[in-house]
């Protein structure tokens, strides 16, 4: 089963990259753009997890498991900056000083570093099968999520509120915390891509959020 859904998951997040590439060519707001590196790195991810087993167990499934984590280390950082562009496109004067902006970018830069150095160099994968599918994952990697993954969800939280105050728009916020509660609870459910749901969400509300600024922006010329 969870085969199917390592497909429906990568099928979805498809969808959302067009949707997004079209908010992008139609308007180009950036907030957008930094969200199309993410969308292709999760397609890719779901697509290898899901092709796993076809393409069988030895060195090419294992180099295409590696990059997963490398694409990782350096596409969902890029939510930072996303989020920031988000609070530059609600018109809010202090997110588009200079200051704001050296944070975001050395804040993003930072999580790259921290999520090589403490994730990615000196990896060992070792071939896994579980719920049908074949990967190559780290088995000594801890139940909770990295310190990455943590800051990244406290960011997009944290704009979301602010979007939700300035504009009113709940979205960003609801797929904000969806995640967090997905990543949080144990499911009890025979599925490891069950998970997976939480974050298609997340990504659809964030393109969402894209949407609605552009229209926003458009009825306001």
């Amino acid at each position: 089963m969870d085969p199917l859904l390592f497909a429906a998951f990568s099928a979805g997040n498809i969808l959302l990259f067009f949707w997004a590439l079209s908010t992008v060519r139609d308007s180009g707001l950036i907030s957008a753009v930094f969200l199309l590196p993410v969308l292709l790195g999760l397609i890719y991810d779901n697509g290898i997890l899901a092709a796993g087993r076809f393409i069988g167990e030895g060195n090419t499934l294992k180099h295409l498991n590696y990059a997963r984590f490398w694409i990782h280390a350096f596409f969902t950082p890029l939510l930072v900056l996303y989020s920031w562009n988000t609070l530059k496109q609600a018109d809010l004067e202090w997110a588009k000083t200079g200051t704001f902006k050296w944070i975001a970018y050395l804040l993003t830069a930072g999580l790259i570093i921290l999520e090589l150095s403490s994730e990615v160099f000196g990896l060992k994968l070792e071939a896994r099968w579980e719920y049908g599918v074949l990967s190559y994952s780290d088995t000594e990697a801890p139940d909770s999520p990295p310190i990455m993954v943590l800051i990244v969800s406290a960011v997009l939280l944290a704009a979301s509120v602010v979007i939700w105050r300035k504009q009113g728009w709940f979205w960003f916020f609801a797929g904000a915390v969806l995640m967090i509660i997905g990543s949080a609870i144990d499911i009890p459910i025979e599925s490891a891509a069950a998970v997976n749901a939480f974050e298609w969400l997340l990504l659809l509300s964030l393109t969402a959020t894209s949407y609605f600024q552009k229209k926003h922006r458009l009825t306001k010329t």
